[in-house]
C-alpha cells in the first residue's frame, strides 16, 4: 500500500527531523518499548481554581504542578528515572510541562519545584511557555525531567492517556474542568471535576505505588490550603 502511494505521489515537502524534534522522537520510540499501566481518578477542582484566582498571573496549572511537587515528596518512588534494570530516584523535583507550538508538541522543564511556593512556579512555568512559544528553547530548557504534566483540559479534552518520556517513570494527563452532578450527602449537586490519568512504568513501579501518588494528589488538590 505505501509502495502504491509512493508511485502516485510526484511531489512533497520533506523535512528532516532536527534538534529537540529529533530527541523528541527518539524518546517516543523508547517509549512505546515500555510496559505501561494507567490509574485515573476524579477530582474536585473548586479549591484549585480559588487559588489560581486568588494570585495574579497564576493559573491552575501552576496549582497543579505545585500539587504534583508535594504528592511527588510523599511518593518519591515516582519521581525517578528507569534505565539498564536500574531506578533511580531523585530529591530534586523537576517537572516537564507539555506545551504546544507552532513547531508542535514541546516539553520544556520547570526545574527545582521542590522548593518553590506557587509563584515561583508559575514564574518558571511562564518563563518555560514563553521560550517554547518562542522557539528559543536550548538542550537545557527540555533536560533533566524527572516527571512530566500533560493539562490537555484547556483545549476541550475531558480525559486521555499521556506516554511516558523515558527515562521517567510517570506522566500525569489533566483533562478539562467541567461542571458534573454528583452525589453529596445523599443529594445531587453540581462540582467542577477534571480527570487525572497516570500512566506509569510496570517496570519501576506497581499499582499500589501509583494509586498512592494519585490519591495523595487528589487529597492535596481538593484541599483549602492557602
Amino acid at each position: 500500500m505505501v509502495n502504491e502511494a509512493s508511485s502516485v505521489l510526484t511531489s512533497g515537502t520533506a523535512l528532516p527531523l532536527k534538534g529537540i524534534r529529533k530527541v523528541a522522537a527518539r524518546r517516543m520510540i523508547q517509549a512505546w518499548q515500555a510496559p505501561v499501566f494507567h490509574l485515573s481518578t476524579d477530582v474536585r477542582m473548586e479549591s484549585a481554581l480559588a487559588r489560581a484566582k486568588a494570585q495574579a498571573g497564576t493559573t491552575v496549572t501552576d496549582v497543579l504542578i505545585s500539587a504534583v511537587s508535594d504528592s511527588l515528596k510523599s511518593n518519591p518512588a515516582l519521581n525517578a528515572h528507569y534505565a539498564d534494570e536500574i531506578v533511580t530516584t531523585f530529591s530534586e523535583i523537576n517537572i516537564g510541562i507539555a506545551v504546544a507550538t507552532t513547531a508542535g508538541l514541546l516539553v520544556p522543564v520547570v526545574h527545582g519545584v521542590e522548593t518553590d511556593d506557587l509563584s515561583a512556579i508559575a514564574k518558571k512555568r511562564k518563563d518555560a511557555v514563553t521560550k517554547a512559544r518562542d522557539g528559543k528553547l536550548s538542550m537545557p530548557d527540555i533536560e533533566g525531567a524527572t516527571f512530566t504534566v500533560s493539562n490537555l483540559g484547556m483545549l476541550g479534552i475531558n480525559n486521555f492517556d499521556a506516554i511516558v518520556n523515558p527515562p521517567q517513570v510517570a506522566i500525569l494527563a489533566i483533562g478539562s474542568t467541567r461542571e458534573l452532578p454528583v452525589v453529596s450527602d445523599s443529594k445531587i449537586v453540581i462540582r467542577k471535576i477534571a480527570n487525572l490519568t497516570l500512566t506509569c512504568d510496570h517496570r519501576a513501579i506497581d499499582g499500589a505505588t501509583g494509586a498512592n501518588f494519585l490519591a495523595n494528589l487528589r487529597s492535596i488538590i481538593e484541599s483549602e490550603k492557602e
